[in-house]
């Protein structure tokens, strides 16, 4: 499960990392969450292999939907069924995406008593989810009607030992390595399931953190204080 996360670091840094040719002007966000709008690597076929930063709808709109107001958000596809479910299977094979970020949030525990940690690298540094993205178009290009959604989603597959204290399921998260091969549009998905595994235990650490962060309008650095000690694989 992914359903909130941060990126805070400056466009010309994510830039380096991910190559893409854009400089937006992109705001710290600690507190990303479902249907709000966020950045993702694409590839365009032209000019071949070059890569753009966009903002889309965080949770996917199926095309034969009525729109995005009806349903709820699909934000996360588990990489299991990535082939077999028909909301993220065409995707899978032809629009894949990168979703920079510089942590996660999980919960442990619940109803009120509920805990959220805050999950980073172990050197602090950003990285992508791998994700899916896919268009919505209104059935009526008549005058008045709703304009075109792009929307992605994130994989999600089961735990490593690390997390799985706090959650069954974590987002997959990509080595710099693979992402080339990611978003490559030729690539086969069946090429492409080994990299939808749990990230290495010694990637991540986790710490506490105040619950401020349960609620979408809250949104800036002081929610990522610790409350506790931080929590690393040994």
């Amino acid at each position: 499960m992914c359903g909130r996360y941060l990126l805070t670091t400056p466009s010309e840094a994510l830039a380096r990392l991910f190559s893409f040719i854009e400089r937006p002007n992109l705001p710290p966000r600690y507190n990303i969450a479902p249907t709000q709008d966020a950045p993702v690597v694409r590839q365009r076929r032209d000019p071949p292999g070059e890569r753009s930063l966009q903002t889309l709808r965080w949770g996917v709109v199926p095309p034969w939907s009525e729109g995005p107001k009806f349903g709820s958000p699909l934000i996360n596809a588990r990489a299991e069924s990535l082939a077999e479910k028909a909301s993220f299977r065409t995707a899978f094979r032809r629009r894949r995406c990168l979703v920079p970020a510089d942590g996660f949030y999980e919960w442990r525990g619940a109803g009120a008593d509920k805990e959220p940690y805050l999950i980073t690298r172990s050197d602090g540094a950003p990285f992508a989810f791998a994700g899916l993205w896919e268009r919505w178009t209104p059935p009526e290009r008549a005058a008045g009607s709703p304009p075109a959604v792009d929307s992605f989603a994130i994989i999600t597959t089961e735990a490593n030992d690390f997390l799985r204290p706090l959650h069954a399921r974590m987002p997959v998260i990509l080595p710099q390595e693979s992402y080339a091969r990611w978003l490559d549009p030729d690539a086969e998905p069946a090429d492409l399931a080994p990299l939808l595994a749990p990230a290495p235990n010694a990637l991540l650490r986790y710490v506490p953190i105040g619950r401020a962060v349960n609620s979408v309008r809250n949104d800036g650095s002081e929610l990522i204080a610790p409350t506790g000690p931080e929590m690393r694989w040994s």
